[in-house]
């Protein structure tokens, strides 16, 4: 079974929060090639081009009000294993699909209200690299 299949209230939130995300990223100007790349066990929510990068973008989607003290902001979910991960995924897809320039690797923040309108996206340009993550 596909777990990205699974509506859960969770993944419901997180599919609202990826599409506004590939929005938002379309309307600067990028170009987006895949969602939901599922290689070596591990996704990359979104796959773009701008004009000097390949980029691959992990969305965190949360609620206001919702905030959990021992998470601070959503990027803070994507932990050195995950970010390994998300990296992994990334070497795998550009050995299918070669491409030329840059990579980076991005996290995308969507706020939603409560009724799953989203108030706010704020989009962390090179949030890390292979250089930056540790094993913990």
């Amino acid at each position: 079974m596909n777990i990205l299949k699974v509506l859960t209230e969770r993944r419901k939130t997180g599919n609202v929060g990826e599409r506004a995300a590939a929005k938002f990223l379309k309307r600067q100007g990028y170009k987006i090639l895949k969602r939901n790349y599922v290689t070596l066990g591990h996704e990359i929510d979104i796959i773009a081009r701008d004009k000097l990068h390949t980029v691959f973008v992990e969305v965190k989607t949360r609620t206001l009000g919702a905030e959990n003290a021992n998470e601070p902001r959503p990027a803070s979910s994507v932990t050195p294993k995950k970010q390994k991960g998300i990296i992994l995924a990334a070497c795998e897809y550009l050995a299918m699909n070669p491409s030329e320039g840059r990579r980076r690797f991005d996290i995308i923040e969507v706020y939603l209200d409560k009724n799953k309108k989203v108030q706010k996206i704020l989009h962390l340009e090179g949030a890390f690299n292979r250089s930056t993550v540790t094993e913990r």
